[in-house]
C-alpha cells in the first residue's frame, strides 16, 4: 500500500513547519526580551527604546530556540555608597576630635549631656532609616554609633574613674558593649554591623579579667580556650555571615593562643605531675575542636580533627616528656602519634576522622625530621677521606664520619626511624583498612600502599646506619654492614623491577624485616587493621594494588635501586680510609651492580646498574694505579681499560638499549683520563691517540659509525697537533704532508667506490692533518714565506672543493685562507686604524648596520642559498 501523499512529500511538509514554528518562537523570544528589558529601571540619560515590530521581517538577535538570560538587576548604586561613607568618616573624625580636643572647655554636665544625647541620636537614627528603607544610610549611623559608644567608654574612665585599672576597666567596657550591641542588633535584624561588633567586643572580658587579676598562665589559657568555645558555637549556629566570619577569626585566634599556652606549659613543666594540668588544658581544647568537626563543615571538620590530634598527642606526650631523659623527649611524642590512628574504630565523621589521621602523620612526619639529619651525616661524613685517602683506618665507624655531629643527642634517632619503618611495613601489609579513610589525603597519582612500603624499606635502611654510627661500631663491621645493606638493596630491587608479581615477594619480605625492628610500628599498624566501620574496604585494596603495580617497577623497587646507588657512592667514600678496605668494597660494588644488571629485565634499571657497575670499574682501576705510585698523567693511560672493555662490550650487545649508556659510561672514563694526562703533553698526545684508537674500534660497527668516526677523526688529529706541540717542532709540514698524502689518496678511492661518500669523511682527516698544524705555526711566523705557501695551498684547495661541489675542501680551505689573510692584513689594519678619526669607526659602524637592515630580507636569502648550497655539497 502507497501513502498518501508520498513520504517524501510529506517530509517536506513537515520540514518547513518545523521552520516556521522555529522561526515564530524566535520572534516571541525576543519580543520578551525587550519587555524584560524595558521593565528594569534605566540611567535618567539612558535612551527610549521604541517598540520593535513583531511583523516576519524582524530578524531575530538571537539564534532560534535560544532562551534569552534574565536581565541582572541594576549594579549598586555606587556613588551613593561613596557618598555615605565620606559622611559617615567626617562625622567620625569630628565625634574623636571633640572628645579628644574640645573636651575640656566644657564642664562635667555639658560634657555627659553632649555624648549621651549624641549617642542616644545615633542610636536611635538607623531604627527610623529602616522604616523608611534607607538601609544603607542606617548602616553608616550605626558604624558611626559604633564610634560614639567607644569613646563614651574612654570618656568615662577619664572622667568618672580615672583611678580605675585599665585592664579592669577596659574588661567591664567590653562585656558592656558586647551585651548592649548584642540587644541592639537583635532589635534591629535588618543591620549587618551590630552583631558582629557584639561578638569582637565578647572576645576580651574574660582574657582582660584573668590579666588584670595577675591570674597564672594555666588560668589565661582557660580563659582563652573558654572563649575559643564560645566563638566556635557562634560560627556554627551564628546567624548572618559577618558574626560567623567574626566569631571564625576569633576562633583561630584564640583556639591558637590556648594550644601554645598549653604546649609552652607542658614543655616547660619540670615532673610528670607538673605536665598534668597542661595536659589537662589541651586535652580539653582537643575534646572541644573534636566536638567542633563533629558538626562542622567537610574542610573544616578535618582541620578540627587534626587540631584535636595534635592537642591530644601534646598532652599525653608532655606528661611521658617530663619523665625520661631529653635525648628521648622525641620518641615519646612519636609513639603517641601511631595511638592516634585508632580513630578508625570510632564512629566519627569520615573528614573529621581524616584530620586525626592527618594530625598522627604530623607528628610521625616531624620525628623524622628530627631523625633524619643524623642519617645524612652518616651518608656524607665520609666527604672529608678524599682529602686523606689511604691514612689509616680509623678507631670506629665515627671516626670515619668525623666528630661535627653530637652522637649522644641521638641516641633515639634509629629508634625513631625503626618505628616508624615498622609502622609504614604493617601499613603495605595490612593497608586495605585505611586506604578510604586515607586516600584522600596522598597526593594524586600517588598509590598510598606503595608509598608505605617504598618508605618501609628506606626508613629500615637508615635505621641500621644511624644505629651503627650512634652505637660506635668498629671500621671493617661498619664496611661489612654497609656492603650488606647495599647488597641486600640490589636484591629487592631486581626482584621487584620486573613487575608487581614478581617483587610483591621481595618487598613484603623487606617491609616485614624492617617490621621487625619496629615492634611498637607494627603494633600500631596491627591496630588499624581491625577497624569495623572501615571493614568494607578489605577486598577492594589488594587487587587495586596489584593492578597498580604491573608494567613496571614497583615503588619499593625504585626505592631500593636508588638508595642502592646512594649506598654505594657513600660506601665507596667510606673505603678509601684503608687502602685493603678500598679494593675489597670497589670489587664488591662492580661485581653486585654488574650481576644485578645481568640479572634485571627493565631497560632502564639495567642501564642504570650496568653504568654504576662501569663507574666502580673505573675507579677500582685508579685504584690500581695509586698501589703502583703512579702520577696523576703517568696513571690516565691505565684508566683506558674500562672504557676499551665499555667497546667490546657494546660490541657484543650491538643494538642492546643498554649498550649506549655503558659506552657513554666508559667515555667518561676516557675524559677523567684526558683530564689527568692535560698537565704533561707527551702523556696528554699518547692518551688522546689511544682514545682515537677506542672510538675507531666503535666506528666498525655500522650504528656507531656516523658519530665515532668523526669522533676518533678528531682525536688522531689532536694528538699530532700535541704530540708536535710537545716536541717543539717548528716545521710540522714535515711529519703531516706524508700523513695527508695518503690519506687523500684513500680518501679519494673511497669516493670514487662510494659517490655518496661524506666529503668530510673521504678528506676532512687528511686535510685537517696538514691545514690546521701549519696555520698555528704560520699564525705565531713572523716571515712571509710560510704564509704564503699556507694561503697558496689553502687556496688552490677552496677552489677544487667549489669546482667538485665538495664541502669539506671548500670550507677547510677557506677558513684556513681567510685567517691567513687576517693574520697578513691586521698590522696594516692596525696601522690604517690608529690613523683614523675616532668617529669614523662608530659612523661606518651604523652605515653598516642601517645598510644590512635595509636589505634584511635580501640578506636572509642569500643565507638560505648558501645553506642549501652547501647541503647539497658532500
Amino acid at each position: 500500500m502507497e501513502h498518501v501523499p508520498p513520504p517524501a512529500e510529506e517530509l517536506a511538509l513537515l520540514d518547513r513547519e518545523l521552520a516556521q514554528l522555529d522561526a515564530r518562537r524566535a520572534q516571541l523570544l525576543t519580543r520578551r526580551a525587550w519587555l524584560v528589558a524595558a521593565l528594569q529601571p534605566k540611567a535618567p540619560d539612558a535612551p527610549r527604546w521604541s517598540t520593535p515590530p513583531l511583523g516576519h521581517g524582524w530578524a531575530p538577535a538571537q539564534p532560534w530556540g535560544a532562551v534569552p538570560k534574565a536581565a541582572k538587576p541594576s549594579a549598586p548604586r555606587s556613588a551613593q555608597n561613596v557618598l555615605l561613607t565620606l559622611g559617615g568618616l567626617l562625622l567620625t573624625v569630628a565625634a574623636v576630635a571633640f572628645t579628644l580636643v574640645s573636651w575640656g572647655s566644657m564642664g562635667i554636665g555639658g560634657r555627659a549631656a553632649v555624648l549621651a544625647l549624641v549617642t542616644v541620636a545615633a542610636l536611635a537614627a538607623p531604627a527610623l532609616l529602616l522604616r523608611r528603607k534607607l538601609a544603607a544610610t542606617a548602616e553608616a549611623l550605626a558604624a558611626l554609633a559604633l564610634v560614639l559608644t567607644l569613646l563614651d567608654a574612654y570618656a568615662i574612665h577619664a572622667v568618672a574613674t580615672p583611678d580605675a585599672d585599665g585592664l579592669t576597666f577596659t574588661a567591664i567596657a567590653s562585656a558592656v558593649l558586647a551585651a548592649l550591641w548584642a540587644a541592639y542588633g537583635l532589635a534591629l535584624g535588618k543591620l549587618h554591623l551590630p552583631l558582629p561588633a557584639a561578638v569582637f567586643f565578647a572576645q576580651w572580658p574574660l582574657l582582660l579579667g584573668a590579666w588584670a587579676a595577675g591570674a597564672p598562665a594555666l588560668v589565661v589559657g582557660w580563659a582563652l580556650l573558654a572563649m575559643a568555645v564560645v566563638d566556635g558555637a557562634i560560627a556554627l549556629r551564628g546567624k548572618g555571615l559577618g558574626v560567623r566570619v567574626t566569631a571564625g577569626i576569633g576562633l583561630v585566634v584564640m583556639g591558637s593562643a590556648t594550644l601554645l599556652t598549653g604546649l609552652g606549659e607542658s614543655l616547660t613543666a619540670g615532673s610528670p605531675l607538673g605536665a598534668v594540668l597542661p595536659g589537662l588544658l589541651l586535652l580539653t581544647a582537643a575534646v572541644a575542636a573534636l566536638a567542633g568537626a563533629w558538626r562542622a563543615p567537610s574542610g573544616y571538620a578535618q582541620l578540627g580533627g587534626a587540631v584535636a590530634g595534635l592537642a591530644a598527642v601534646a598532652a599525653v606526650g608532655g606528661v611521658l616528656r617530663a619523665a625520661v631523659p631529653g635525648a628521648w623527649h622525641v620518641p615519646v611524642y612519636l609513639l603517641c602519634g601511631p595511638a592516634l590512628l585508632s580513630v578508625v574504630r570510632a564512629r566519627l565523621p569520615r573528614t573529621a576522622g581524616r584530620g586525626v589521621l592527618l594530625a598522627s602523620g604530623a607528628v610521625v612526619a616531624g620525628a623524622l625530621v628530627w631523625a633524619l639529619p643524623g642519617v645524612a651525616a652518616v651518608l656524607l661524613g665520609p666527604v672529608q677521606l678524599v682529602a686523606e685517602v689511604w691514612a689509616g683506618a680509623p678507631d670506629g665507624f665515627r671516626g670515619a664520619l668525623g666528630e661535627a655531629m653530637a652522637w649522644s643527642e641521638l641516641a633515639a634517632a634509629p629508634l625513631v626511624l625503626a618505628v616508624v619503618a615498622g609502622g609504614l611495613g604493617a601499613a603495605y601489609r595490612r593497608w586495605p583498612t585505611l586506604v578510604r579513610l586515607a586516600a584522600p589525603l596522598a597526593a594524586p597519582g600517588v598509590k598510598a600502599r606503595d608509598a608505605a612500603g617504598a618508605g618501609a624499606v628506606a626508613l629500615g635502611w637508615g635505621a641500621v646506619l644511624l644505629a651503627a654510627a650512634t652505637l660506635g661500631v668498629p671500621y671493617p663491621v661498619a664496611v661489612a654492614l654497609e656492603t650488606v645493606l647495599v647488597a641486600g638493596l640490589l636484591a629487592v630491587a631486581v626482584l621487584g623491577a620486573g613487575g608487581r608479581e614478581a617483587g610483591a615477594g621481595a618487598a613484603d619480605a623487606a617491609s616485614a624485616g624492617v617490621g621487625a625492628t619496629g615492634a611498637a610500628g607494627s603494633g600500631s599498624g596491627g591496630a588499624v587493621g581491625g577497624s569495623e566501620p572501615y571493614a568494607g574496604t578489605a577486598s577492594a585494596g589488594p587487587s587495586a594494588g596489584g593492578a597498580a603495580g604491573r608494567g613496571g617497577p614497583s615503588a619499593v623497587a625504585v626505592t631500593a635501586l636508588v638508595l642502592a646507588v646512594g649506598g654505594a657512592v657513600s660506601l665507596g667514600l667510606l673505603s678509601l680510609a684503608a687502602e685493603a678496605a678500598t679494593y675489597a668494597v670497589l670489587g664488591a660494588l662492580t661485581v653486585l651492580f654488574a650481576g644485578a644488571a645481568l640479572r634485571t629485565r627493565p631497560v632502564v634499571v639495567q642501564a642504570v646498574l650496568a653504568v654504576a657497575a662501569v663507574v666502580w670499574g673505573t675507579a677500582l682501576t685508579g685504584c690500581v694505579a695509586g698501589s703502583l705510585g703512579l702520577a696523576p698523567h703517568e696513571a690516565a693511560p691505565l684508566l683506558l681499560v674500562v672504557p676499551a672493555v665499555t667497546v667490546l662490550l657494546g660490541a657484543r650487545l650491538r643494538n642492546h638499549p643498554v649498550a649506549l649508556p655503558v659506552e657513554l659510561a666508559g667515555g667518561l672514563g676516557a675524559l677523567v683520563a684526558i683530564g689527568l694526562a692535560a698537565p704533561r703533553a707527551p702523556f696528554l698526545a699518547l692518551v688522546l691517540a689511544l682514545c682515537g684508537v677506542l672510538a675507531a674500534g666503535a666506528a666498525v660497527r655500522p650504528e656507531r659509525r656516523p658519530v665515532a668516526g668523526y669522533l676518533a677523526a678528531v682525536l688522531f688529529v689532536t694528538a699530532t697537533w700535541v704530540r708536535l706541540a710537545a716536541s717543539e717542532v717548528s716545521a710540522p709540514e714535515a711529519y703531516t704532508l706524508p700523513v695527508t698524502v695518503p690519506a687523500l689518496v684513500i680518501g679519494a678511492l673511497r669516493r670514487r667506490k662510494d659517490p655518496e661518500a661524506s666529503s668530510w669523511t673521504a678528506y676532512g682527516p687528511g686535510l685537517g692533518v696538514t691545514l690546521l698544524p701549519s696555520l698555528a705555526v704560520a699564525w705565531g711566523d713572523p716571515d712571509w714565506p710560510r704564509p704564503l705557501l699556507l694561503g697558496a695551498a689553502a687556496l688552490v684547495i677552496t677552489l677544487l672543493g667549489a669546482k667538485y661541489r665538495l664541502q669539506a675542501p671548500l670550507l677547510l680551505g677557506g677558513a684556513v685562507l681567510a685567517l691567513v689573510t687576517l693574520h697578513e692584513l691586521a698590522p696594516y689594519v692596525v696601522q690604517v686604524a690608529g690613523a683614523l678619526p675616532r668617529w669614523l669607526p662608530p659612523a661606518l659602524a651604523g652605515l653598516l648596520l642601517l645598510a644590512v637592515g635595509a636589505t634584511y630580507e635580501q640578506r636572509l636569502r642569500d643565507a638560505r642559498k648558501l645553506k642549501d648550497m652547501l647541503g647539497r655539497m658532500r
